[in-house]
């Protein structure tokens, strides 16, 4: 049986967020390192610790949520991260003119009055990153860091992502009302990141310029006493890191390691409404495919884990590309078929778990050689390999993308036959999964009752909320008014209790909601 140390999951959400922020390679793990060390500076100790520790990995945890919207705002969603790293989040004219380039940068085919207009659609809508995208973040952080199994203080943490000492941030938290850990990780990585692009000298000019403002002024202080100093010697392997866990170390295995993986997929999933409930639907043909199959107990395990992790490295992918209808060009094809490669490094930063990151990362080979990213074929794909890209495939084709509708049963069954046909995926992976998906269909829902009390019409509301619908779209589809569906988000989020639709959206995956929306 597969056993996972706590710290390994929390390492590969680090390098997953990492990725889906646009950040450099290692600023997670060298800004965690330097976090403790700035922690121990400033006398923290026991649980607090713990908490910077955590904190400094998974401060972007729920920064994958509401990422269409950011993307209709700033097209490039890693470009307009990267432009907006560095810039103090209330300097309006930096911000501006870093969304004003992104946009620009994100269309420069097109013809100057378009790039005019995108550019002023943007600015019309910036608002909502302060009043629906940033408090969803942070509501998706906290309801993530509690199914970690975090205590109420540690997740109050998550959820001041966006909060500044001076009150003026999301929320609206001020002073040493803000968590110490959430302090000591926010100062390490501004400077981490301010010293990585203009050295010490630059993370110093940072520390004046926010200090009173976005820091904590006595910790600037206490960084700047210590001096350069700080990042003598920080790790540059993540095992380094999971060396300054904080004793005691803890351990999944069994049910517990599903769950951590079920939040590993979701992080992943909650990129894009396309792709919400894929990875799940991929993990149930592969363990029915197996079952059928009577895989041995530990080669069904991994592969039920592997297929629920298989597409973590699409956060290193701007949603963007997810969620557009037109051709990719090259750059963005490539862009595409890397993401396997991500899945594979992101899973291999847990030394317990670098097995099932090779299974993980091919899930996208062919049998004859012409599947990504590796390129592996033949005898080199095990039964497991062989059965995870065939449940992909099939499960793909059931679901609907911004360029084609789901495809019917028939027509599965059809261009999965003329893949086997050619050689690319393996016939006895390819029939026990085809089976599976009849068997699942057939299968009666089972009797239940509805979570936090929805009611059958607010559970339809929300699965095509949660499908990027607004409420005009959900008024149209199911023949109410528009005030009506109003009404129904607003009760829905109460029972479940949410605020935000990203926040909204996670609940819906957590519950298994998302069919109730219909194919798109």
């Amino acid at each position: 049986m597969l056993r996972l140390r706590y710290s390994e999951l929390v390492v590969c959400l680090a390098a997953a967020g990492e990725r889906a922020m646009g950040r450099s390679a290692n600023h997670v793990l060298r800004a965690a390192a330097l976090a403790m060390r700035l922690a121990a500076a400033a006398g923290l100790a026991g649980s607090e610790l713990r908490n910077v520790y955590y904190q400094a990995q998974l401060r972007f945890i729920g920064c994958n949520a509401d990422t269409d919207a950011i993307g209709a705002i700033g097209g490039d969603v890693l470009a307009l991260r990267q432009a907006m790293a560095p810039i103090d989040a209330r300097d309006l004219r930096s911000v501006v003119a870093a969304l004003v380039r992104t946009v620009r940068d994100a269309r420069a085919d097109a013809s100057a009055p378009a790039r005019y207009a995108a550019v002023l659609r943007a600015l019309a809508r910036a608002a909502e990153f302060d009043a629906e995208i940033f408090p969803g973040h942070c509501e998706v952080a906290q309801r993530l860091g509690r199914r970690l199994g975090f205590d109420e203080r540690f997740v109050t943490g998550l959820g001041q992502l966006y909060a500044r000492w001076d009150g003026k941030g999301v929320p609206a938290t001020a002073g040493e009302a803000i968590l110490p850990a959430v302090r000591v990780v926010v100062l390490a990585q501004e400077m981490e990141l301010h010293h990585r692009q203009g050295g010490w000298e630059a993370a110093c000019s940072m520390m004046r310029e926010r200090a009173g403002r976005q820091l904590d002024p006595a910790l600037c202080a206490l960084a700047q006493a210590a001096g350069e100093s700080l990042f003598a010697g920080l790790p540059e392997d993540w095992e380094a890191l999971l060396a300054l866990e904080p004793a005691p170390h803890e351990w999944l295995e069994g049910r517990s390691l599903e769950a951590a993986m079920r939040v590993l997929s979701d992080y992943a999933s909650i990129q894009s409404r396309w792709l919400l409930e894929h990875a799940t639907h991929v993990a149930d043909l592969a363990r029915a495919a197996a079952n059928a199959l009577d895989l041995p107990d530990d080669e069904r395990e991994r592969l039920h884990l592997a297929a629920l992790v298989h597409d973590i490295g699409r956060v290193a992918v701007s949603t963007n590309v997810w969620d557009d209808p037109r051709p990719l060009g090259p750059s963005e094809r490539d862009s595409v078929r890397r993401h396997a490669l991500h899945t594979t490094q992101i899973l291999a930063r847990a030394p317990s778990l670098v097995p099932l990151a090779r299974l993980a990362g091919s899930a996208h080979e062919r049998v004859d050689g012409s599947g990504y990213a590796r390129g592996e074929s033949g005898d080199s794909l095990p039964r497991a390999a062989r059965l995870l890209a065939a449940a992909d495939v099939v499960a793909a084709l059931g679901e609907a993308r911004p360029y084609r509708d789901a495809f019917a049963p028939d027509d599965i069954e059809g261009i999965v036959g003329n893949e086997v046909t050619a050689g690319r995926i393996d016939r006895t992976a390819a029939q026990a999964v085809l089976k599976a998906r009849g068997l699942l269909l057939r299968e009666p829902p089972p009797a239940r009752a509805w979570p936090a009390g929805l009611s059958e019409r607010e559970i339809q509301v929300l699965a095509l909320l949660a499908r990027g619908r607004t409420n005009k779209e959900i008024a149209r589809s199911l023949g109410i008014s528009p005030k009506t569906v109003g009404h129904q988000v607003q009760s829905a989020y109460r029972k479940a209790g949410v605020h935000t639709r990203a926040a909204a959206t996670l609940f819906a995956m957590e519950h298994r909601l998302l069919d109730r929306a219909g194919p798109g």
